[in-house]
């Protein structure tokens, strides 16, 4: 088994609600949600990825399921580093003697202290080198956009915990601006306007179903369709299980909060881009990747403020794990102090 593992390269996108691994010559192998069940009296890890996920507020009193990265960066180090563990293993298989080389993805935004926790984090569970990638030079890759030329390209990842907004040009980033929010802002609006407007308490994985499904990032317009949802929660006054309708008409104001804070972070990127490069994107328009990326109208309403046309990439969840594989592939011509990776000491 282990002379297989020789040499194996993974990138890894630690997204904040999800993890994808990207194996080289294999593709993406694994997509799992981020979350570990414990047992909370030995420490001892129940459940890992989709099955723990499935756990989110339904677990007895001795076992706890937790998300241990929060806003893109690692809150638990100890159980991320078991969680990256398991996964690594799983996506590789076990070797003592061969580990794999690990590229894995980080918002633009991170401090140093950050970054250390994420590539220590890296090299303890298995890794025989870590490498450290921002995330919207890995998304702008997976999303084959052509970076590398003297040209502005403008991408918007909008992940779980993260919206990165970056400018690139020649293979690395001119201007950005990392903010902390994402999908997971999304959910929180909807479970406060939920309460605040209905009196009801539902969980996160309720909320996460009602954006999918119904959520509309814009006031809705003629020809759109205004679907409703049944939401199931606790009622706050009587203590009873309830239902209410929740319709796409509604979304828009309970999302208006996270949503304005990204154009406003988009329209400072564009402000401070250089005119040539600004000259370039008004012909390129601007990608959108990330989960975020799929709600409904986001595209439309980001055009609309900004004035240039909005393209969501391709299969928009998995653009940043594919972009550290296409990164892999070029590591061993690349010099340690190159743009796209920063190398493990």
């Amino acid at each position: 088994m282990g002379v297989f593992n020789f040499g194996k390269d993974i990138g890894i996108d630690l997204g904040t609600a999800s993890i994808l691994i990207y194996v080289k010559d294999k593709g993406i192998v694994l997509k799992e949600p981020s979350v570990v069940a414990i047992e909370q009296k030995t420490g001892q890890m129940i459940a890992v990825g989709e099955e723990a996920r499935r756990m989110l507020g339904r677990t007895p009193g001795n076992i706890v399921a937790v998300r241990p990265l929060r806003e893109g960066v690692i809150a638990d180090y100890d159980i991320t580093e078991r969680m990256l563990s398991y996964f690594i293993e799983k996506a590789c298989g076990h070797s003592l003697f061969f580990k794999p080389r690990v590229m894995v993805c980080i918002p633009s935004g991170i401090t140093g202290v950050e970054e250390r926790a994420v590539r220590q984090a890296a090299m303890q569970a298995g890794a025989r080198q870590a490498f450290l990638m921002e995330e919207p030079l890995a998304a702008a890759m997976g999303a084959d956009m052509e970076i590398n030329s003297p040209s502005g390209n403008m991408i918007i990842d909008i992940g779980g915990g993260t919206t990165d907004i970056a400018v690139l040009s020649l293979g690395g980033i001119v201007c950005s601006k990392s903010l902390r929010v994402g999908g997971d802002k999304f959910d929180e609006a909807i479970v406060r306007y939920i309460r605040r407007e209905h009196n009801l308490l539902i969980g996160e994985r309720h909320a996460e179903d009602l954006k999918i499904s119904v959520a509309l990032a814009h006031p809705l317009e003629e020809g759109d369709e205004d679907k409703t949802m049944e939401v199931r929660g606790r009622h706050l006054v009587t203590g009873l299980p309830q239902s209410v309708i929740f319709s796409s008409s509604e979304s828009y104001k309970t999302l208006q909060e996270p949503l304005e804070a990204i154009l406003g972070a988009i329209k400072e990127v564009l402000e401070i881009t250089p005119p040539e490069l600004a000259a370039d994107i008004i012909d390129k328009g601007v990608v959108m990747t990330g989960g975020g990326a799929l709600l409904n109208g986001l595209d439309c309403l980001i055009s609309r403020e900004i004035g240039l046309p909005v393209y969501v990439a391709e299969d928009p969840i998995s653009c940043v794990a594919r972009g550290t594989g296409k990164a892999l592939e070029m590591i061993n011509h690349l010099k340690p102090q190159n743009k796209f990776a920063k190398k493990a000491l």
